[in-house]
C-alpha cells in the first residue's frame, strides 16, 4: 500500500498539497492564502481535497481509498481501520496470528487450524451433516467477496431497542400520525441485486418494529377504519410493510412502486401496501405505463435511428411538452391504438432496408397502408401524429402526411340482438350482472357511466346523470334491491361510496373497471345499448327528438339509428334476423 503524504509544515493537520512538484504547505497554508483546492482529478469531488490533485478517496495514500483486507482479502476495507474488515477485527482480537493449514497464508487462526476465509469458504462448500472439508477447499480455490457483508451489524437505534435502551425521540414530519419517523435523506446506491433469502428474511422481520413500521402502523390503523378494510387485510398489509423495511437498501429512506410489486412472490400484498405508503408520503412512484411496454414490445426489432425517433414521439404523445411548438399531453390509449396501426408499417419498411424516417416518401406511405378497415384508419391517424411532430422537432425533412385526406370510416348500422340472451342475463344469479344488464337494457347507459356511477345517484326510484333523471323501471328496481342486499351482506363495512363494487374496490374508494361485470356476462354493454335504443325508435317511427332527450344522444348519433327504419334487414322478424346473423354478430357494414 502506498504510504500517506507528509504533513503540512505550517498546520500539521492537512497533508501537503503536492508531491509532485514538491510543495511542502496544504493550500489553506499557502502564502498568499488560504486558497480553493481545485476539485479530484478521479472523480470531480470539491469537498475532500487530499493531496497531488486528488481526494481522500482517490488517493492511494488516502483514509478512506479502498483495498483489499488483510486477513480474508475482501475488496472495500480502507487504511482508517486498519485495511482489516470488521470480521478479521474480531478474529484478531480473539484468535492468534498462526499459518494456515489450508492456504498456508499467516494470519489469525481459528479452533479449526484455518484462518477466516478458508472457514467461510469450506461452511458454503459444507453438505448437510457432515464437517467441513477443507480438502475441497484447497481443491477448489478461493472464492473472494466485497468486504462486511458476512457480518450482521444492526443500526444503534435498533440495538439500543433489544438492549432496552430508552431511544431518544425524533422529530416528527407529519404530526398526528402514529410514531415519530425522520426520513433518510440519502440513498445507497446498489452494485448488484441478490434475490432474497428466505431465512433472512424471516430474522429481519422478527426484531421489534423501527421508527418507520411504527410511523405507518397508525397510518394503517386510520386508514382501515376509514375503508373497512378486515383484519386479514390489516394483518397482510402490515407483514407487507416488514418485509419492504427488511428488503430496503436504505434503512428509513422512500420505498419504489416496483419494489412493492414484487411483494407477491414472497407472500406479501402490493396494491393495499401501495395504499398506506401513499398516504404516509413513502413512496416513489416508478411504475411504467403498459403503452411504454407495449412500445417497446413492437419497436425491439427497428433500426436504432427509427426508434430513437418513434421515442421522442412517444415521450411527448405522453408527457406533452413545453417546449415550441407546445403539446399537451394524450390519452395513453391514443398512443397505443397509434403503435397498433403503425407496427406492421414499420417494421416492413425496416425490412425493406430503411433505417430512418425521414427516407420514408409519400408514394411509399400511401402503398404500405392497409386497403381498408380499422387498421387503416389507426395507421393514418397514427403516421399524421408521428410525422407531424418529428417535423416540429426538425428530426425529418418533410412530412409525407401533410395534405394526405383522411380515408372516412365505414358507418355501421346498429341490428338487434337475441331476445333470449338478453332475457337470461337479466335473470342471472349473479346480483350485479342482473343489474347492470337491466340498467342497460331498460334505460341505455354506457359502461363508464355504470362504473362511475355513485351509491347517493339513486333515490326514490330515480337516477340522477349529470342533468338528466332518470325514473327506474320496475324490473330495474327489483333488481336494484337484490343487489343492495348482496352488496351490505359482503362488504358490510366498505367506504366504497360507487354503486358497483367488488372483492378488490370495496376497501377503496376507486371504481370498478369498464369490463365489471360484463366479463363475467355473455353480452356487450355497447351492443345491449343499441338494441334498447333501436327498440324505442322502431317504436316511436323514427322520432329523433325524442330519443335524443331520453338518451342524451348527439343529432348524427340519433340519424344513425333514424336511418335503420328503411333497411332490409331489419324490417324482417327479429326471430329470423337472429336466425340469419347467427345471433352474434351486432353492426353491419353499409
Amino acid at each position: 500500500m502506498t504510504s500517506p503524504p507528509p504533513k503540512c509544515l505550517r498546520c500539521q493537520i492537512n497533508r501537503i498539497a503536492w508531491s509532485k512538484p514538491r510543495v511542502e504547505v496544504c493550500y489553506q497554508c499557502l502564502p498568499g492564502g488560504p486558497f480553493t483546492p481545485p476539485p479530484c482529478a478521479g472523480c470531480g469531488s470539491t469537498d475532500d481535497y487530499f493531496s497531488q490533485g486528488l481526494c481522500s478517496s482517490c488517493h492511494p495514500g488516502g483514509p478512506t481509498h479502498p483495498g483489499s483486507c488483510r486477513g480474508c482479502l475482501a475488496w472495500g476495507v480502507q487504511r482508517s481501520n486498519s485495511w482489516n474488515c470488521w470480521s478479521c477485527r474480531w478474529w484478531a482480537q480473539h484468535y492468534p496470528a498462526a499459518a494456515c493449514m489450508v492456504c498456508g497464508q499467516t494470519t489469525p487462526i481459528g479452533e479449526g487450524g484455518a484462518c477466516r476465509l478458508c472457514s467461510v469458504e469450506g461452511r458454503r462448500l459444507k453438505e448437510l451433516g457432515r464437517a467441513v472439508d477443507y480438502a475441497a477447499v484447497s481443491r477448489s480455490g478461493q472464492q473472494l467477496y466485497l468486504a462486511n457483508l458476512h457480518h450482521a451489524y444492526a443500526p444503534r437505534r435498533q440495538r439500543d431497542a433489544l438492549k432496552g435502551t430508552p431511544v431518544p425521540a425524533q422529530h416528527d414530519p407529519q404530526p398526528g400520525r402514529g410514531g415519530e419517523f425522520t426520513l433518510a435523506r440519502h440513498r445507497q446506491l446498489l452494485l448488484f441485486r441478490m434475490p432474497p433469502h428466505q431465512g433472512a428474511l424471516k430474522r429481519r422481520i422478527a426484531v421489534p418494529d423501527t421508527e418507520m413500521l411504527v410511523y405507518c402502523d397508525g397510518i394503517l390503523r386510520e386508514h382501515a377504519a376509514r375503508h373497512g378494510w378486515s383484519k386479514k387485510v390489516t394483518n397482510e398489509v402490515k407483514r407487507s410493510l416488514k418485509l419492504l423495511q427488511a428488503l430496503q437498501d436504505t434503512p428509513g429512506a422512500k420505498i419504489h412502486a416496483s419494489d412493492v410489486l414484487e411483494l407477491p412472490r414472497i407472500g406479501g400484498t402490493a396494491l393495499s401496501t401501495l395504499e398506506i405508503l401513499a398516504a404516509a408520503d413513502l413512496l416513489i412512484d416508478d411504475r411504467t405505463l403498459a403503452v411504454r411496454h407495449y412500445f417497446t414490445k413492437h419497436t425491439v426489432e427497428l433500426p436504432q435511428p427509427m426508434t430513437d425517433q418513434l421515442q421522442v414521439w412517444l415521450d411527448i404523445m405522453i408527457e406533452g411538452s413545453r417546449q415550441v411548438p407546445r403539446r399537451r399531453p394524450r390519452h395513453p390509449q391514443t398512443a397505443h391504438l397509434h403503435i397498433l396501426g403503425m407496427a406492421p408499417i414499420l417494421r416492413s419498411w425496416a425490412e425493406a432496408g430503411h433505417h430512418s424516417l425521414a427516407e420514408i416518401s409519400r408514394e411509399q406511405l400511401t402503398d404500405s397502408l392497409p386497403a381498408r378497415g380499422a387498421h387503416r384508419h389507426f395507421a393514418e391517424h397514427g403516421f399524421r401524429s408521428l410525422f407531424s411532430l418529428l417535423k416540429s422537432r426538425k428530426l425529418i425533412f418533410t412530412n409525407p402526411t401533410r395534405g394526405m385526406p383522411i380515408t372516412p370510416v365505414n358507418a355501421t348500422i346498429p341490428v338487434p340482438l337475441d331476445t333470449e340472451a338478453i332475457r337470461k342475463a337479466l335473470n342471472s344469479p349473479d346480483p350485479a350482472i342482473a343489474l347492470a344488464v337491466a340498467l342497460v337494457g331498460f334505460h341505455a347507459l354506457t359502461s363508464p357511466q355504470l362504473a362511475a356511477m355513485q351509491h347517493t345517484d339513486i333515490h326514490d326510484g330515480r337516477l340522477t346523470l349529470a342533468e338528466r333523471t332518470i325514473p327506474l323501471g320496475g324490473p330495474v328496481r327489483t333488481r336494484l334491491t337484490a343487489y343492495l342486499d348482496h352488496r351490505q351482506r359482503t362488504w358490510p363495512t366498505t367506504g366504497n361510496t360507487h354503486l358497483f363494487i367488488n372483492r378488490k374496490t370495496a376497501p377503496r374508494t376507486t371504481p370498478v373497471s369498464r369490463n365489471f361485470p360484463w366479463s363475467a356476462a355473455d353480452l356487450k354493454p355497447q351492443a345491449l345499448r343499441e338494441d334498447r335504443i333501436l327498440q324505442e325508435i322502431h317504436a316511436t317511427g323514427g322520432d329523433v327528438r325524442r330519443i335524443c332527450d331520453l338518451f342524451g344522444l348527439s343529432l348524427d348519433a340519433a340519424l344513425c339509428y333514424a336511418n335503420t327504419l328503411e333497411h332490409p334487414d331489419l324490417t324482417a322478424p327479429r326471430g329470423k334476423l337472429n336466425a340469419e346473423k347467427g345471433g352474434d354478430k351486432h353492426a353491419v357494414e353499409t
